[in-house]
């Protein structure tokens, strides 16, 4: 089995509903690491195309760059939990990626010291 990783940083705001209770809108600069699995290699030798991952994961995480989370979708009908982060951009990833490539996990660091990781259940990981 093989595994790649990439990392994008984005800035966003968002307000998370902890509780019953909205927190003030604040920001953080988002880091995101995605990491990939395949069981094989290609005709290449590669499991992957590390800019095809990076372009996908730009492709994900342009919608939400600057932008308030909370107003933009999925999150403006979804609380904008770093879990709930992490699990949409797995989910996106997904559908962006090679049939032979599956998400591993994805983790997504809203404050230093403070990640969330969405690792996918088996029977939605591709292999």
């Amino acid at each position: 089995m093989f595994e790649l990783e990439v990392r994008r940083t984005f800035s966003a705001a968002h307000s998370v509903k902890i509780r019953g209770e909205q927190e003030p809108l604040h920001g953080h600069d988002w880091q995101v690491d995605v990491v990939v699995r395949a069981a094989d290699l290609d005709s290449e030798g590669m499991a992957c195309d590390f800019h095809e991952l990076e372009r996908a994961l730009d492709s994900v995480l342009r919608p939400f760059a600057s932008r308030n989370l909370n107003e933009t979708p999925p999150f403006d009908a979804r609380n904008p939990t770093a879990e709930a982060v992490a699990q949409y951009i797995a989910q996106e990833m997904n559908l962006c990626l090679p049939a032979r490539v599956a998400i591993q996990s994805v983790r997504v660091t809203e404050a230093p010291g403070c990640a969330a990781r969405y690792v996918p259940s088996p029977h939605t990981q591709r292999s």
